[in-house]
């Protein structure tokens, strides 16, 4: 029976699918990959859904719907392993970490997960290589220490660094294009306390700072900016907020570390409607919570609003949105380019007239791990949440702030996350993604008939076939 499915975040991926599958064992899983192949269906598979880009759909597909496959499959207490199904969200996997608690003189927890959302799976977040707040980590293919595989073939295939290396390389960050991961052994390590450690000051000082932080220690961190573009501050101050190891004797941990669903809200529109006074007021309650202590893993789940759209409906007198919603950009610059970047967004949202709902700056460890590695080098990480009317005016200046920013951080020797939309042209994509006609020839060698397939891939596939004729038939003469 067909349905429309959408990913929950940005509302523009709507599509038809031919039915949603949600498999509750391995053999299931099996037996549905088995038989869409046997009827000439692709397949398409997601979990939370929240992937803008359009890589959990395919039009007229088999969906998979993972959410069912979520149990503990193997714990291991003494190396801080933890083997489970990839259809498990994130606080379903930080219950089974502190599960372990009671077999091991270790506590253990998790290293991180994507910030924002938590209703993520873990197979989502595998598939597009996430990361999180890390001020020294790699994304988080580095903390997976092996893969169970259903490829095209709906057989179960185990995959490792040692063992089918390049598979594993493929798969992690590989947006569920080999295959269907099962399940993951997730490497964790020990679950400490930290102290928020908050100052607000500029970005040029902030650079400086998260190098200081870094040297005393602190785990994590990030900086959030002020999305005011008629101030100067735009871009400029923010609220840096980091994570130190707190003493033995400090470890009383305070409140919830992020914002209660109504406080969010509030911000939320305030954002909208005044922007100063949003980022005074997210100041003011970060400031507030200086040396507080948090768990080193509850600390990186987030309060996520269940639909942003519906919050718009809800703020409109005739309540029929969604007219708009937010659309991620994440963008990535070698760090000594982090200001020259940031001044050239300056002046490109403003030139564009983008409204930034949301901003914040990470950091990240070159990948080494990802065949289709989005951390090519040391970066910062630039995110920019889009206020996005869906009309055609909204979604074209969406679409060109994105393509001037990934051509800015890409002629500063940086890239952009592939994740959150499909407005990079394809020599953008082979500009920050150099292997990317290798990484698609590799998919058709180990899955020749596209069984799994997305709108993503299929936009990708036919854009680099009419943008680089040439390189294809190379590659399918090779073959």
């Amino acid at each position: 029976m067909t349905q429309i499915l959408d990913d929950v975040h940005s509302r523009l991926n709507a599509t038809i699918v031919a039915q949603v599958c949600k498999p509750q064992t391995l053999h299931e899983l099996q037996a549905t990959v088995r038989q869409a192949a046997a009827a000439g269906r692709r397949i398409s598979v997601a979990g939370g859904r929240h992937a803008m880009g359009g890589q959990q759909f395919a039009d007229h597909s088999i969906h998979v719907d993972m959410t069912a496959l979520d149990q503990v499959l193997q714990a291991d207490p003494v190396r801080g392993l933890l083997r489970i199904e990839a259809g498990a969200m994130w606080p379903r996997i930080v219950e089974a970490t502190h599960a372990m608690d009671a077999h091991s003189e270790i506590r253990w927890g998790i290293r991180q997960k994507q910030t924002g959302v938590d209703d993520v799976t873990l197979g989502g977040s595998i598939a597009a290589n996430a990361h999180g707040r890390g001020l020294a980590m790699q994304p988080l293919g580095h903390d997976i220490e092996d893969l169970t595989l259903i490829d095209a073939r709906g057989e179960a295939v185990l995959c490792s660094r040692t063992h089918n290396a390049e598979l594993f390389s493929l798969v992690i960050g590989g947006y569920g294009l080999f295959g269907i991961v099962y399940a993951a052994t997730l490497r964790l390590s020990p679950r400490v306390a930290l102290r928020r450690l908050v100052d607000v000051l500029d970005l040029d000082d902030a650079v400086n700072a998260v190098f200081r932080r870094a040297d005393e220690g602190c785990l994590y961190g990030d900086f959030q900016f002020a999305i005011d573009a008629q101030d100067d501050h735009f871009l400029r101050r923010g609220v840096l907020a980091c994570y130190q190891p707190a003493g033995a004797g400090d470890a009383h941990e305070a409140a919830p570390a992020d914002l209660a669903p109504d406080a969010w809200l509030t911000l939320l529109r305030l954002a909208h409607d005044d922007k100063n006074a949003a980022f005074a007021q997210y100041a003011k309650h970060y400031l507030g919570t200086h040396g507080g202590i948090y768990a080193s893993d509850t600390m990186q789940l987030s309060t996520y609003i269940p639909s942003y759209a519906d919050f718009l409906a809800s703020s409109q007198a005739d309540g029929t949105g969604p007219r708009e919603t937010l659309v991620i950009g994440e963008h990535y610059v070698p760090r000594h380019q982090l200001l020259p970047f940031m001044q050239r967004a300056r002046e490109l949202l403003r030139a564009f007239g983008t409204e930034v709902i949301y901003g914040t700056i990470r950091s990240i460890l070159r990948d080494t791990t990802s065949y289709l590695p989005w951390a090519r080098d040391d970066f910062a990480c630039i995110v920019f949440n889009l206020r996005t009317p869906h009309d055609a005016a909204g979604l074209a200046r969406t679409a060109h702030t994105f393509r001037a920013l990934i051509d800015a951080a890409s002629a500063l020797g940086g890239s952009f996350f592939l994740t959150y939309h499909r407005h990079a042209t394809a020599e953008q994509v082979r500009r920050c993604y150099p292997q990317f006609d290798a990484w698609l020839a590799k998919k058709r060698e180990h899955d020749p008939q596209e069984l799994f397939a997305s709108t993503w891939y299929l936009h990708y596939r036919d854009a680099f076939a009419q943008a680089f004729p040439a390189t294809l038939a190379r590659e399918e003469a090779a073959a």
